[in-house]
């Protein structure tokens, strides 16, 4: 039977017993979920199991594969370059990294990068796992291809390309591998579990996961834009327990986290820029990340998506169940989600290991705990008014 632990405030009853329901059911296989208002913890809750066979119960430290959340981060590690001077959204990305200006990219701004609108969605085929476990390979192709469309109009998500596109960008400013950068400049300081990739003592602590459905392959249209990054982006969710996978750095994609690392991250972004009296960026740096960069509908995934420097900016036709104003977000492939609440001073956390959607924006068990956690708070608000 599978049982829901950790600490919670009594408001937040409802959202402890949803959470129970959904693992008792088997919607759940395991999960951690988070809510971090005003720098404290209010739910703080895991439960359910960490493998398929339910012999590993999932831990107050289990960590699980969080896919494309990990964007947020490796993007509030360029946000934290922004914020000291040292990398200027408006410049040409080839500024910081002179082989990426030919073929058409001399003019890609460091903005279209974050803001997925560069037009390097994925790798041009054929390309394999392991050349994306290969930093160095896969970095020059990206330097040697050309954009599949105009950059700065419309984005276009970017599949797994974004986080070596940013990843190396920070690399060439500061002389650090996005991973030591990342760990020195936000995990380490905020004492968040974090890491791109497992070492070999981490697997232990680390799920099994349950792929999503197969994509409709059948409904794409085999020489579109969609078709073209699903092939260039070969990352199948069964390589989450293999070795290559967890040994390479893939800082779109392999980010290994609970929800409680997740929002202790985001909060830096919920709470302006310091956390615990730790000052991550100032608070006109947050600015800058909610300065919307491309608005409507995606050419990858067709949602409408309001992109700022990193994140997605809350728009009820993204996805109703996230209110709309102050807010950012992004979440990863089959569920997992990371919510940063400026007007709440909110973080939300999730994690799990059913990839039960085939997107990127939640999964049916994402909407049932934000929709209760905002329903719970804006109830709370408003008595006090």
């Amino acid at each position: 039977m599978a049982e829901v632990h950790g600490t919670y405030d009594p408001a937040f009853d409802s959202v402890r017993d949803l959470l129970n329901q959904r693992l008792s059911s088997g919607a759940e296989l395991g999960a951690s979920l988070y809510v971090d208002i005003d720098g404290k913890s209010v739910l703080d809750l895991w439960g359910g199991y960490a493998d398929k066979a339910k012999t590993r119960p999932w831990g107050k430290d289990t960590v699980a594969p969080v896919w494309s959340c990990s964007k947020v981060i490796t993007n509030l590690a360029a946000l934290i370059l922004i914020d000291r001077g040292l990398l200027d959204p408006n410049e040409n990305a080839a500024k910081y990294w002179p082989e990426f200006a030919i073929n058409g990219k001399d003019n890609i701004k460091v903005s279209h990068v974050l803001s997925h609108a560069a037009g390097l969605p994925a790798w041009e085929a054929p390309i394999t796992s392991e050349d994306v476990y290969d930093w160095k390979d896969a970095t020059e192709r990206l330097a040697n291809q050309t954009p599949w469309w105009t950059p700065g109009e419309g984005s276009g998500y970017h599949l797994i390309t974004q986080g070596h596109l940013v990843g190396e960008t920070i690399r060439r400013v500061t002389g650090k591998l996005i991973e030591q950068f990342v760990a020195e400049e936000i995990t380490r300081p905020l004492g968040a579990d974090f890491t791109y990739g497992l070492t070999e003592d981490q697997w232990s602590h680390s799920v099994d996961t349950l792929p999503p459905p197969p994509l409709p392959f059948e409904n794409l249209d085999p020489n579109s834009i969609t078709t073209r990054a699903i092939i260039g982006s070969p990352l199948p969710a069964e390589l989450t327990t293999t070795s290559g996978f967890r040994k390479a750095v893939i800082p779109a994609s392999n980010g290994f986290c609970n929800a409680r690392g997740l929002a202790r991250i985001g909060s830096m972004v919920s709470l302006g820029g310091t956390v615990e009296n730790i000052p991550m960026v100032k608070p006109s740096t947050i600015d800058k990340l909610f300065e919307e960069q491309t608005n409507g509908i995606d050419q990858i995934i067709f949602e409408h998506v309001r992109f700022g420097l990193g994140v997605a900016l809350a728009d009820s036709r993204t996805r109703s169940w996230i209110p709309e104003g102050d807010i950012c977000y992004w979440g990863g492939w089959g569920g997992s989600i990371i919510i940063m609440d400026r007007e709440r001073r909110m973080t939300i956390g999730y994690a799990m290991n059913d990839m039960c959607a085939i997107g990127t924006l939640g999964n049916d068990n994402t909407e049932a705990y934000v929709k209760e956690i905002y329903h719970i708070v804006d109830q709370m608000l408003s008595e006090t008014l």
